[in-house]
């Protein structure tokens, strides 16, 4: 269920840095009965992720952008990269 594992990574200072596994697993359990095609999404650690196959990558990126802003976790102009690990 879980065959790729991905980096998720947030800008700071000109440098990538890991997402913190609060946030992670924040944008998890609000999925898991939100967006079910987030659902075959588990955190990992810091900055890692294991998602299916099915987990579309630019659209993870683009929820777990807008969810880390509304919760104020990635500032305003701060770019989230999310990458095959």
């Amino acid at each position: 269920m879980f065959s790729r594992k991905i980096r998720v990574e947030y800008e700071l200072d000109g440098k990538l840095v890991p997402c913190p596994l609060k946030w992670l697993d924040s944008f998890s359990m609000r999925n898991f009965t939100n967006a079910s095609i987030f659902d075959d999404t588990i955190p990992a650690g810091d900055g890692l992720m294991e998602i299916g196959e099915r987990v579309p990558l630019d659209k993870l990126r683009e929820a777990m952008a807008d969810w880390f802003r509304r919760k104020g976790y990635l500032p305003q102009g701060a770019g989230l990269v999310v990458k095959l690990a």
